[in-house]
């Protein structure tokens, strides 16, 4: 079994590479989170150069790390997290079967 994260969202994983997506997903929202508040706070120009990249940088990999967990998904690999919710998981034991 793996590792818990601090929020448990990764408590049903079993593969390395699913926490590693997992991993990769959290990480990406806290940067998307962080962009924003800085640039909310930024007092120059070049702050705000650094927040969009982040910003733009953040979402990215947000979205190739949910097409790999999809894809894992669809391999049956990815099994239910807390992050998933339990209609998610419903869905997948039918795909499944």
């Amino acid at each position: 079994m793996c590792n818990l994260d601090k929020d448990n969202k990764t408590a049903m994983l079993s593969k390395k590479c699913d926490i590693n997506i997992a991993r990769t997903i959290e990480i990406a929202r806290q940067m998307i989170e962080l962009a924003r508040i800085g640039y909310e706070q930024r007092e120059d120009a070049n702050c705000g150069i650094l927040y969009g990249i982040l910003l733009d940088s953040g979402y990215r990999l947000l979205d190739l790390a949910q097409k790999e967990k999809e894809a894992h998904r669809k391999k049956g690999w990815w099994t239910y997290t807390m992050d998933d919710g339990p209609a998610n998981h419903s869905a997948d034991k039918e795909k499944r079967k």
